[in-house]
């Protein structure tokens, strides 16, 4: 008997040497990083703060009641993780382990040797080339060291449910939150783009957010009717649906599998992905020249190209309203201006008559 996997042609992958998370990093997400890093002693504080939970604690938990991955268990996801840590040109591995859950997921967690968990759902209902995306995906978010901002991220909230019965503690907190949770969103696109060049098939990460969105069977589902799926979720309907949306996301820590496909589809055709592939990307070895304003530079255009191009109706309400108020503001500055041209122009013919030494004329 033979499966899928068996009968699809073997896909030559591009070894990306020397690869910097850059290359892959949302300008969003970089640019936040780039904040954090930029604070003076932040490591410090963040080496302190998590150690009053001891990573030894975390990784000892899945130790005890989870899956270690290696050539003896688990073999085909020790290859397929072998294989994206290879073109993505990690040398050192992390730890794998598989944990109990029907639900396709994965995380990475700790800070000095973050390592990697993946349910049993993503096991069993993920082709090889889906599998190698996820794993891509979990290493990017480890490259990138978003391992660390995520768990601070989760004992955060577990600390704004036990604080809610302090109302300004539990305010700031929440307010911290929601700052870190549009981070976290715009890191899983980061990392959903690591998933793309780990594997290198657009098809198969697409596949992995379809059967994320509904689950392993995918013999009744269309990748054109889920892309138009994604196009209604981001322009369709009126303001009620985006105030809708508004709600679904604020505390959420991914973005919607149909946006997710969304964002990666756009970056593959703005030819991004094909530029890294073809050699034309950021290195390791250069990324203490990284500039922290120009990070924010490009944080700051992403969210207005974002703005700009958006089809959802508040936004779009948004920008007519801005546009609106940018034309009587500039009206305004221009009647202004032009009222100020006309004083200096009267003031200097007024002097320009008095130094003439024009008076009543003799006679």
């Amino acid at each position: 008997m033979t499966t899928d996997d068996e009968n699809r042609p073997v896909r030559r992958r591009v070894t990306l040497t020397g690869i910097s998370s850059r290359a892959w990093e949302h300008p969003a997400d970089r640019g936040a990083l780039s904040a954090l890093r930029e604070l003076r002693g932040f490591d410090d504080v963040v080496k302190t703060f998590f150690g009053m939970w001891n990573e030894r604690g975390f990784r000892l938990s899945y130790l005890a009641g989870s899956i270690r991955v290696d050539h003896r268990q688990y073999p085909r996801v020790y290859q397929r993780f072998t294989e994206a840590a290879s073109t993505l040109d990690i040398a050192e591995l992390p730890e794998l382990y598989v944990t109990q859950s029907p639900i396709i997921n994965g995380s990475a967690i700790g800070l000095d040797k973050p390592f990697i968990v993946i349910t049993t759902g993503a096991v069993e209902k993920l082709d090889d080339d889906e599998l190698r995306a996820v794993l891509g995906h979990e290493l990017g978010h480890v490259r990138s060291g978003h391992a660390v901002y995520k768990t601070i991220m989760m004992i955060l909230t577990s600390w704004a449910a036990n604080i809610s019965w302090i109302p300004v503690g539990a305010i700031a907190l929440r307010a911290i939150i929601a700052g870190m949770l549009e981070w976290w969103r715009k890191a899983e696109l980061s990392a959903d783009r690591a998933g793309l060049l780990a594997g290198q098939d657009p098809a198969a990460s697409l596949r992995l957010l379809m059967k994320l969105a509904g689950g392993g069977d995918l013999s009744q589902i269309d990748t054109t009717a889920f892309l138009e799926q994604a196009a209604e979720y981001e322009g369709g309907g009126d303001i009620r649906d985006s105030i809708h949306k508004l709600g679904m996301t604020a505390w959420s820590t991914h973005p919607f599998p149909v946006a997710r496909a969304s964002e990666l589809r756009k970056w593959v055709d703005s030819g991004a992905y094909a530029q890294v592939l073809g050699g034309d990307y950021p290195h390791r070895d250069s990324d203490g020249d990284s500039s922290f304003s120009e990070d924010a530079k490009a944080a700051a255009k992403s969210y207005r190209e974002d703005f700009a191009n958006s089809q959802d109706p508040l936004v779009g309400l948004l920008r007519r309203v801005g546009d609106g108020a940018s034309d009587m503001a500039g009206s305004a500055a221009g009647r202004a201006m032009n009222w100020a041209s006309d004083a200096r122009r009267r003031a200097r013919g007024d002097n320009n008559g008095d130094s003439s030494g024009g008076g009543p004329e003799a006679s």
